[in-house]
């Protein structure tokens, strides 16, 4: 069977390319949708606007993770997000050390997008992923590049005895000059780079580091870091209010074939970075979503600022002005507040008393009720 040859084993392997015509429509549309999305933003509220970053860089942190296979309490995150954020968390659940970390990990990449990128900046990120020096049951080098004693860095899938390598990354060897190159390009300025639009780099910035996979482990998580550092650029703001992650979690299986195969192919990137700025769209259509969420949120709760509810009411309010999925029924109010079957009807019929929820037209079980808006 004929060895792949990767697109690092090229001498030429980082003079990327791509169709200015394939790409420059999707560019135009996401450029748009960035300047709606800040510019809903910059109406908003001190309070709603920190509410939406909370938000975004709490989906951020969980998918990044997720995306990797590991799962992380939201909760918990949420809270040391609000903590790092400035935002009262005395009704949230402590974070953990390593949660803590890897929050004030991803909010560092992002607050100093106007700064130079620095080798020790990746290496303090690394430690930050991994404190005790261990990803899971295996001890790694946390915080220092990898030197491939334990033979060459390689994304393997399958079971014992069925492994399919997808990848081979660059020789522990090449690193020192390799890393150097990518710092030096991307700490190069737009101007300097043929005015290369920003979410254009971001996407190159991804496909180059991850396919350096310089660390033992934690290069997924590295390179979404690096690649929210580069939209913070495009954005002209510290402020995340989009997650990209969350995007490509729900595209996983695309997201490692376009990988494969662009990491398998010639300097000819186009694919890749239709895919990307294809993903980055998704992003912040569901940033628009999530925005006009909070807004109608707002303005639900400065409707009825009059009114006099129980704390079960305002959670389950704030739940189903938000997050809530399916439908309201008396049994999952109950469980969710932790409350009776009786109480759960009685502040129920209380806020259809007060015209701030509806009884559905279905009858018996099927009986249901949604907020008025």
């Amino acid at each position: 069977m004929k060895q792949a040859i990767y697109i690092h084993e090229r001498s030429d392997w980082t003079q990327w390319c791509w169709s200015d015509k394939q790409l420059l429509p999707l560019v135009s549309r996401v450029r748009i949708l960035q300047g709606h999305l800040l510019g809903k933003l910059v109406t908003l509220g001190f309070d709603l606007k920190v509410e939406a970053q909370l938000d975004a860089v709490t989906l951020e942190v969980v998918k990044t993770s997720e995306i990797e296979g590991e799962t992380l309490n939201n909760e918990q995150v949420r809270s040391s997000v609000a903590r790092h954020l400035g935002i009262e968390t005395t009704d949230m659940p402590a974070a953990t050390r390593e949660i803590d970390a890897i929050v004030e990990m991803m909010l560092v990449a992002t607050y100093g997008y106007q700064e130079p990128l620095a080798l020790n900046d990746l290496l303090g990120w690394h430690n930050a992923l991994f404190p005790t020096g261990y990803s899971g049951l295996y001890s790694i080098k946390a915080g220092a590049i990898r030197d491939d004693s334990k033979g060459a860095m390689q994304v393997v899938s399958g079971g014992y005895g069925r492994e399919q390598v997808h990848f081979v990354a660059p020789s522990a060897d090449r690193l020192p000059i390799e890393l150097e190159r990518f710092l030096v390009w991307f700490n190069t300025s737009a101007d300097e780079q043929d005015n290369l639009d920003l979410v254009i780099k971001a996407g190159i910035a991804h496909l180059w580091f991850v396919t350096l996979h310089p660390f033992d482990d934690g290069n997924g998580r590295l390179t979404r870091a690096i690649t929210e550092r580069t939209l913070a650029q495009s954005d002209g703001s510290l402020q995340r209010f989009y997650s990209m992650s969350a995007q490509i979690l729900k595209q996983r299986n695309t997201y490692y074939k376009i990988l494969e195969r662009t990491q398998k192919g010639g300097s000819d990137i186009t694919q890749w970075l239709v895919w990307f700025l294809q993903t980055l769209e998704q992003a912040l259509l569901a940033a628009q979503k999530t925005t006009d969420k909070i807004i109608r949120k707002a303005s639900f709760w400065q409707n009825h600022r009059q009114q006099s509810l129980n704390p079960r009411q305002v959670k389950m309010l704030n739940i189903l002005l938000t997050d809530f999925y399916g439908k309201l029924t008396t049994k999952k109010w109950a469980l969710m507040t932790k409350c009776s079957a009786d109480t759960a009807l009685r502040d129920i019929n209380d806020l259809i008393e007060k015209d701030i929820l509806k009884k559905s037209i279905a009858s018996g079980r099927s009986t249901h009720y949604e907020v008025v808006l």
